[in-house]
C-alpha cells in the first residue's frame, strides 16, 4: 500500500500482469508494513528529525469493501478513502486521486476500531507509597507533600503522565479490533484520571489523544497500607466526605490540600466507578445521586439480576465478557459444593449484554478482567448468541464508549476528520471464525494476517515416500490428519510468503518434518523423519470438506441456540422468587392471637388484612375476596423483631480504625442477597435492627430493614424508622483483646473510652454552634451524626457488660442533656436496673449467655427478669444469625429464667423492641390499623416444638412452609439441569474450572474487623 502507482507498474511489468502477482503481493505488504511502522507518518512537528523526514501524506483508497461508517450504517461494495491519518470519506462513488495508493478489498469488511474506555493499559502497576509498621496499625498517609490524609485517594494521579506503550498488550488489543483505550490505575478509592491512548507502537506523544480524560473511582483501598477505611461502609463515607471537603475547600484559603485541588479540577470529567456486583452499582449511583455526579458503572457482569432497579437510575455502563467458564463437575461430591447461585451465573452471565440492551440500559463494552484478551471476540460472539443483536454489540464498541468520555468527535466512527482508526476482516466480524488481516491506527498499518492468506479449507491427499495419508485442513490453516471417523491427528504447522513446515507424528509412531512450498491446490517438498531419512512429499486437494460435517454442525449449533436457561431469581440465591411475591387481602381464621394489647391472647379468633394492614380482629369475620387461611390449632402473633443484629450486611461489621465512626452508614451495606434473610422469616422475624460492630467507642450508624426477600436493600428498609447509632464499652473498644500490636489507637483504658465520649460531645456541641450561626463551616460527618444525638434526631444504643461502664455512660450522656437510648447485650443489668430506670434507658440482653469472655463472668440468666421487674423495656437480641431464627425460644427463657408470664416474655422479642426503636405506632402487636407482619405458628410461639409456618411482612407472604418441600425439589431440578449442561459443555471441548464453592454472604459477629474482598 506503501506501494505507489508506479511500484505497481515496475512489478506489473516484471511479473508480466497484475494477475500474476497476486502470489507475490504478500511479500510487498510485509515490506509497507516495515516501512510504515518504522517510521511515523506524520511526526510531531515539536520532536527533531534524525535523518531525512518522511513528507508523504498517507493517502490511500480502500475499494470495494464492506464498511459499517458507523454502528448503523452499513455499505457495500464502498471505498475508504484515507490522508494524513484521517479519514477523507466513505462510502460510494469515491473520487480516488491519481496519486492515492489503491487498495481492492472485495470481499473484505471494514469496521471503525472499537474503543475500550476501562483499561490500564502502558500504565505501571501501583505500589504502596511506604511501609507499614508490622502489625500495627497506620493512622495516616504514607505520602510525602501537601495531599489527602488518607493514600487511598489518589484524584493528582495523572495517567498521561505515566503513560508508556506496551507493545505486547497492543498487539493483543489490535488482534481484537480495538484500536484506543482510556487508560488508568486501577487502584484506590479515588484513581484519578484516564488518558485516551491509541494501540499503536509509536512514542507515547504520538498516540496520546487527550489527558485527564475521565475520573476514576472505586469501593477498594488497593495498595494503601493505611488502616482506614477497613470496611465497604468506611470506604463510602470516605467518599461522601472528601465530596464534602472539595466542597468546602473552594470557599477557604487557610489550607493548601494539592488533592482537594485536583478533585475540583477533575470534577467535571465523566466519572467511572469500578463496583463488584449489582448491589454495590446501585450503592455507587445511590452515592453520586447525594452530590449531582452521574457516575459511568463498571460493572461486573451480573447486571441483569437486578435490572429493573439499574434502569431506574438512568446509569450508563462498562461490562465486562470475563463469562464464568463451566464448572467440572464430574465428580459429583465436588458439584456439591457449587452453589446454585454460581450455577445459574455460568448459565446466563452470556446473556447480561443483551439483556442490557433490550432494557434500554446505555452500555459499553471492556476487555477488562479476561485472562486473555484473545478471548474477547469469541466471548462477544456468546453474547451475540446469547441475545445481543450486532448492531447493538458494535454500538457498545464505538459510538457509546466515544460519546461517554466526550471523543466522538475523533473516533467512533470513519466520518469525514476523524482518526482513520479500522480494521479490515475477512467477514462480519460477529460471525464465529471471522479473521483480522489489518488494522489501521492513526492511518498507520498493522498487519495481523496478511491480506492474501490463502483458504485452505478442504481434503487433501498427502504422500510422504511410500507413506500416504489423508489431511484436512480448515479455512484458518489448522491441519491434521484423519485416521478414521473417531480418531485424528493434529499438525503443527507455520506458514510464511508460501512456505509452510509441518510436524506430526503418525499412529504407528513415525515422527516427520516436512517444508514445502504452497502452490495453489498442490503442495510440495522434502520431509524427514526421525532417522534422518530425507524424501519427497506431495499433498494434493480432493475435494471439500465433508457436507455431512458442516450440516452436523449447524445442527449443532441450532441446537445449541434452541438451548433454553433458566429463570432468574430473586435474589440471586436459593429459595429466590421466579417473581417477586406480591401483596394480598386475608383472613386468618379461628387461630390463638396474641394480640400484645390490652385484649391480650384471644382465642378462637380471625384477624383480617387489607392492604398491607390489619384491618379487623374478632370472631367470626367475614370478608370478600381475600384468601382464607385456616388458623385452626395454630397460633398468630406478630412478627419478631431483632433489636441487635449483624444479618444483610456486605464487606465488614467494623470500620473500628478511629475512636469514633459515627460518619459510617450500615445503610450503606445492605446486602440483599444474604441467605440469612430467608432462614430468619423460617423463625417468625419480620424486623432486625442492624448494627456497626463493637471495635470502637462510637461505631457508625444502624439501618431498620423489614425481611423483605426478594426486595433490594433500598425496599427492604424501613421507612420513616428514626436514626439510630451504635456505642459500645468494653474490651473491644479499648482494645485489650486485640495483641499486642493494637496500642496505636486510642482509647486503650476504659478511663480513656469515657473521655472519647466526654470530647466527642464536648466538640459537636461547639460544631453545632458553628452550623447553627448561619457561617461557612466544613460539613464534618463524624461530628455532624454526633449534633444529631445531641438534638434528639439520632439515639444510642450501646454495647455494654460491666455496671461501671454503664454507669459512666449514662452520666456523660446526661452532662451533655441528653439518655442513651438503649443499652444492648448489658448483662450486668440487674446490677444497675434502677438507675437505668431513672434515667430511661431500656435493656435488650441475651436470654442466657454468659462466662464466653472475662467481663461477661457475673452474667446471670435472671438478668432480662430482673430489669423487667424494675419497669424497663427489656428484649432478647440475637447478635448470631443462626440465634435470630430462634429468638421465639430465646424469649421462653425469660419464663423458665425469672417466672415472666408468656404473654410479657413474648414481648421481650415483639413490642419491646418494637418500643425501643421507637416503631411500636406500626409493628409489634396485632392491632388494627398497624402493619400486617404477622407470623403464624403451629403450636405456642414458645415452645421448643413450635414452626412458624407463614411468615408476612405488609401482608406479603415472604416465607411458607407447606410451600418449602417444593422449593427445595425445585432447587435440586435446577441443579441438576445445570450440571449436565455443564457436563455436556466438557465433553465438547469446552473449558473448564474446578469446583469450587463461594459464599455470597459473610456471618458477622460484633468484634469481626475484615473487609473480606480487600
Amino acid at each position: 500500500l506503501v506501494i505507489s502507482l508506479s511500484l505497481r507498474n515496475i512489478v506489473a511489468d516484471h511479473f508480466g500482469n497484475l494477475s500474476n502477482m497476486k502470489k507475490y503481493i504478500h511479500l510487498l505488504l510485509g515490506l509497507w508494513i516495515v516501512l510504515c511502522t518504522s517510521t511515523a507518518l506524520f511526526a510531531q512537528k515539536t520532536f527533531p528529525v534524525n535523518g531525512v523526514a518522511d513528507q508523504r501524506d498517507g493517502l490511500y483508497a480502500f475499494t470495494h469493501a464492506t464498511i459499517f461508517t458507523d454502528y448503523a450504517h452499513r455499505i457495500s461494495d464502498a471505498t475508504l478513502l484515507i490522508k494524513k491519518g484521517k479519514v477523507v470519506a466513505a462510502g460510494k462513488n469515491i473520487s480516488i486521486p491519481s496519486d492515492a495508493v489503491v487498495v481492492d478489498l472485495k470481499g473484505k469488511y471494514i469496521y471503525p476500531s472499537f474503543i475500550d474506555i476501562y483499561s490500564n493499559y502502558g500504565i505501571p502497576d501501583a505500589k504502596p507509597v511506604g511501609k507499614r509498621p508490622e502489625l500495627t496499625p497506620q493512622m495516616l498517609s504514607n505520602k510525602k507533600g501537601a495531599y489527602s490524609w488518607n493514600e487511598a485517594l489518589k484524584p493528582e494521579f495523572d495517567a498521561a503522565a505515566y503513560f508508556v506503550p506496551d507493545t505486547k498488550a497492543g498487539k493483543q488489543y489490535r488482534s481484537q479490533g480495538f484500536g484506543a483505550v482510556a487508560t488508568h490505575q486501577t487502584d484506590g478509592i479515588c484513581r484519578g484520571t484516564s488518558a485516551l491512548v491509541a494501540l499503536g507502537d509509536d512514542a507515547p506523544q504520538e498516540l496520546l489523544y487527550k489527558d485527564k480524560v475521565t475520573f476514576n473511582f472505586s469501593f477498594s483501598k488497593g495498595k494503601s497500607t493505611q488502616a482506614y477505611p477497613s470496611s465497604l461502609m468506611g470506604g463510602i463515607a470516605l467518599l461522601r466526605q472528601t465530596y464534602y471537603d472539595a466542597q468546602w475547600y473552594k470557599t477557604q484559603h487557610d489550607e493548601v490540600n494539592l488533592s482537594l485541588a485536583a478533585w475540583n479540577t477533575n470534577a467535571n470529567l465523566p466519572s467511572i466507578f469500578d463496583v463488584h456486583d449489582f448491589q454495590e452499582a446501585l450503592r455507587a449511583i445511590k452515592l453520586g445521586t447525594e452530590f449531582d455526579v452521574h457516575y459511568i458503572i463498571k460493572g461486573k457482569g451480573d447486571e441483569y439480576k437486578e435490572l429493573e432497579a439499574l434502569k431506574k437510575t438512568h446509569a450508563s455502563f462498562i461490562i465486562p465478557v470475563n463469562f464464568p467458564k463451566a464448572y467440572d463437575v464430574s465428580d459429583p461430591f465436588a458439584a456439591k459444593a457449587i452453589s446454585l447461585a454460581q450455577m445459574k451465573h455460568w448459565e446466563l452471565a452470556p446473556s447480561n449484554p443483551g439483556r442490557l440492551a433490550k432494557a434500554g440500559i446505555n452500555f459499553a463494552l471492556t476487555a477488562y478482567g479476561l485472562d486473555k484478551k484473545s478471548s474477547f471476540l469469541g466471548n462477544l460472539r456468546k453474547a451475540i448468541a446469547a441475545g445481543l443483536s450486532r448492531e447493538d454489540a458494535l454500538k457498545s464498541l464505538t459510538y457509546t464508549p466515544a460519546h461517554l468520555i466526550d471523543a466522538y468527535d475523533e473516533i467512533g466512527s470513519l466520518e469525514r476528520g476523524k482518526k482513520a482508526n479500522f480494521f479490515i476482516s475477512d467477514k462480519d466480524i460477529f460471525k464465529k471464525g471471522s479473521t483480522i488481516y489489518h488494522h489501521w491506527i492513526n492511518g498507520h498499518p498493522y498487519e495481523i494476517k496478511p491480506l492474501d492468506s490463502p483458504n485452505w479449507a478442504g481434503k487433501y491427499n498427502l504422500t510422504i515416500g511410500n507413506n500416504t495419508y489423508q489431511l484436512e485442513a480448515d479455512k484458518d490453516g489448522k491441519l491434521k490428519i484423519i485416521v478414521d471417523d473417531t480418531t485424528d491427528i493434529k499438525i503443527k504447522s507455520s506458514y510464511k510468503n508460501d512456505w509452510i513446515q509441518m510436524n506430526f507424528k503418525d499412529k504407528k509412531g513415525q515422527s516427520w518434518s516436512l517444508s514445502g512450498v504452497i502452490l495453489g491446490d498442490k503442495w510440495e517438498g522434502k520431509a524427514q523423519n526421525q532417522a534422518g531419512a530425507w524424501v519427497n512429499w506431495t499433498a494434493t486437494k480432493t475435494g471439500a470438506l465433508s457436507e455431512e460435517k458442516k450440516e452436523k454442525k449447524k445442527k449443532d449449533k441450532k441446537e445449541q441456540t434452541a438451548t433454553e436457561t433458566g429463570n432468574i431469581i430473586h435474589p440471586f440465591v436459593a429459595y429466590g422468587w421466579d417473581k417477586r411475591p406480591q401483596p394480598h387481602d386475608y383472613l386468618i381464621t379461628n387461630a390463638t392471637v396474641w394480640t400484645n394489647e390490652k385484649e391480650g391472647i384471644l382465642q378462637q379468633t380471625d384477624v383480617l388484612v387489607r392492604n398491607g394492614k390489619i384491618a379487623q380482629v374478632g370472631q367470626h369475620l367475614k370478608a370478600k375476596n381475600v384468601i382464607t387461611i385456616d388458623g385452626t390449632g395454630k397460633h398468630l402473633t406478630p412478627g419478631i423483631i431483632d433489636e441487635h443484629s449483624h444479618i444483610a450486611m456486605s464487606r465488614g461489621t467494623n470500620e473500628g480504625t478511629q475512636a469514633s465512626s459515627a460518619e459510617v452508614r450500615v445503610g450503606d451495606i445492605i446486602n440483599s442477597q444474604d441467605i440469612n434473610i430467608y432462614r430468619q422469616l423460617s423463625g417468625g422475624v419480620t424486623t432486625s435492627h442492624i448494627l456497626h460492630g463493637s471495635a470502637n467507642p462510637i461505631g457508625g450508624q444502624t439501618q431498620l430493614i423489614k425481611l423483605r426477600w426478594g426486595f433490594t436493600a433500598e425496599e427492604m428498609k424501613f421507612k420513616g424508622a428514626d436514626g439510630f447509632i451504635k456505642f459500645a464499652l468494653g474490651e473491644n473498644v479499648k482494645q485489650s483483646n486485640w495483641g499486642d500490636k493494637n496500642v496505636i489507637r486510642f482509647p486503650q483504658t476504659r478511663m480513656g473510652v469515657e473521655q472519647v465520649y466526654d470530647d466527642y460531645f464536648t466538640r459537636a456541641e461547639a460544631y453545632g454552634k458553628i452550623k447553627n450561626s448561619g457561617k461557612p463551616y466544613r460539613k464534618d460527618l463524624d461530628l455532624e451524626a454526633i449534633w444529631e444525638i445531641l438534638n434528639k434526631k439520632r439515639f444510642v444504643t450501646c454495647h455494654s457488660y460491666r455496671q461501671s461502664e454503664i454507669n459512666m455512660l449514662m452520666k456523660i450522656a446526661e452532662k451533655h442533656h441528653f439518655r442513651i437510648n438503649t443499652f444492648t447485650h448489658i448483662l450486668e443489668g440487674y446490677k444497675v436496673a434502677d438507675k437505668m430506670k431513672e434515667h430511661g434507658a431500656a435493656g435488650s440482653t441475651f436470654s442466657d449467655w454468659w462466662a464466653y469472655k472475662f467481663e461477661v463472668y457475673e452474667a446471670i440468666p435472671y438478668n432480662g427478669a430482673i430489669m423487667h421487674e424494675q419497669g424497663i423495656d427489656v428484649a432478647f437480641n440475637s447478635d448470631d444469625p443462626e440465634m435470630g431464627r430462634r429468638l421465639n425460644q430465646e424469649a421462653a427463657k425469660a419464663v423458665r429464667f425469672g417466672g415472666v408470664s408468656e404473654e410479657e416474655a413474648f414481648k421481650f422479642v415483639t413490642l419491646n423492641p418494637a418500643k425501643m426503636l421507637h416503631i411500636d405506632n406500626r409493628v409489634g402487636s396485632i392491632k388494627v390499623g398497624k402493619d400486617a407482619d404477622l407470623v403464624l405458628w403451629s403450636d405456642n410461639p414458645l415452645s421448643i416444638y413450635a414452626k412458624a409456618e407463614i411468615t408476612m411482612i405488609d401482608g406479603i407472604k415472604f416465607f411458607d412452609r407447606k410451600e418449602q418441600a417444593g422449593k427445595m425439589a425445585a432447587i435440586q431440578t435446577e441443579k441438576a439441569r445445570l450440571i449436565q449442561k455443564m457436563k455436556a459443555e466438557r465433553a465438547k471441548g469446552g473449558a473448564t474450572q474446578k469446583a469450587k464453592g463461594k459464599h455470597f454472604y459473610t456471618i458477622y459477629h460484633c468484634d469481626d474487623d475484615a473487609d473480606e474482598m480487600q
